[in-house]
C-alpha cells in the first residue's frame, strides 16, 4: 500500500534516501518512511513560513524550522554545575579498564535466539570454571582477540561501542559479569581483570562540552515534540504512526 503524506504519494527514492541513517534499527524500512515523512512535512511547513530556500539542504532547514518553531536556549551555567555534580563518575582523564571478552557475533545466518543460547551456556560453563575463560574464548570469539584467549587489554573511555562501554567501566567490581552484554557487533562474554578511575578534570575544564551536550539534548526533545504535531497535523495513510521516533536533527 503506498504511503501518501498530505495526497502526495512518497516514492520508493524518498525512503531509500532514509535508510543508510537506519540500517541498524529494528525495522529499517519502517524508521526510513518515518524519516522520509518527516522531511517532507518539515519542508512543506518551512516553505509555508517563508524560510525555504531553493539551495537549503535538509538539514539546516531542519535547525532554521527548530529555531523559528520551537526554539531552545543554551544550557545555563547552574544548569551545567548541576549535571557536573550529579554524575561524580563522568568527566574523568585517565580512567580504564582491563579486560578479557568473548564476542558472539551476530550475523544474518545465524538466528540471534540460538546465538544466544550457545552464549548462555558457554557463560553458566565459564562460571562453574572461570579458568576456562581462555579456551572458550579461542574456541569460539569472533573477535581477533580470541586468538590470545579473549584479552583485550586496558581499554579507556571511547575506544568501544558505548554499550560495551557503559557496562565495564560501571562494573562493580572486578571479575566475570553475571549477565551477557548485547552491544551492535552481538553478544560478549566480559571479565574485568582490572580498572583506574583516573582523575575527575575540573568543571571549568568540561563546562562547554557539558553545555553543548545539554543543548544538544533539550534540542533533541523539541524537535521529537514538534515533529510529533506535524505528524499530528498532517493526513497520513498507509502506515502506522504513533508519533515522530526518527529526529531529522542529529
Amino acid at each position: 500500500m503506498p504511503v501518501t503524506v498530505n495526497g502526495v504519494e512518497l516514492t520508493d527514492d524518498d525512503i531509500e534516501r532514509e535508510m543508510d541513517q537506519h540500517r541498524d534499527a529494528r525495522n529499517p524500512a519502517h524508521m526510513a518512511t518515518v524519516s522520509a515523512i518527516l522531511r517532507r512535512l518539515m519542508r512543506t511547513e518551512a516553505e509555508r513560513l517563508g524560510i525555504a530556500g531553493d539551495d537549503t539542504n535538509d538539514d539546516a532547514l531542519a535547525l532554521a524550522l527548530l529555531a523559528h518553531e520551537a526554539p531552545v536556549p543554551d544550557a545555563d551555567e547552574s544548569s551545567c554545575r548541576r549535571h557536573y555534580d550529579s554524575r561524580p563518575d563522568r568527566f574523568r582523564e585517565g580512567e580504564w579498564v582491563e579486560v578479557e571478552h568473548i564476542l558472539f557475533q551476530v550475523t544474518p545466518r545465524v538466528p540471534l535466539d540460538a546465538l544466544r543460547e550457545v552464549a548462555q551456556q558457554t557463560l553458566a560453563l565459564i562460571k562453574g570454571d572461570p579458568s576456562s575463560f581462555a579456551s572458550h574464548a579461542r574456541a569460539l570469539s569472533n573477535c581477533p582477540s580470541g586468538a590470545g584467549g579473549g584479552r583485550l587489554g586496558r581499554v579507556f573511555r571511547g575506544e568501544t561501542a558505548p554499550e560495551f562501554e557503559r557496562v565495564a567501566f560501571s562494573a562493580p567490581a572486578q571479575g566475570l559479569l553475571p549477565q551477557l552484554v548485547e552491544t551492535r557487533f552481538g553478544l560478549h562474554i566480559v571479565c574485568v581483570l582490572d580498572r583506574c578511575d583516573g582523575t575527575r578534570l575540573p568543571f571549568d575544564m568540561v563546562r562547554s562540552d557539558i553545555a553543548s551536550a545539554l543543548t544538544a539534548a533539550a534540542r533533541d526533545r523539541a524537535w521529537k515534540q514538534y515533529a510529533s504535531l506535524l505528524i499530528g497535523r498532517a493526513s497520513i495513510t498507509g502506515i502506522e504512526l504513533d508519533g515522530a521516533d526518527s529526529p531529522l536533527v542529529q
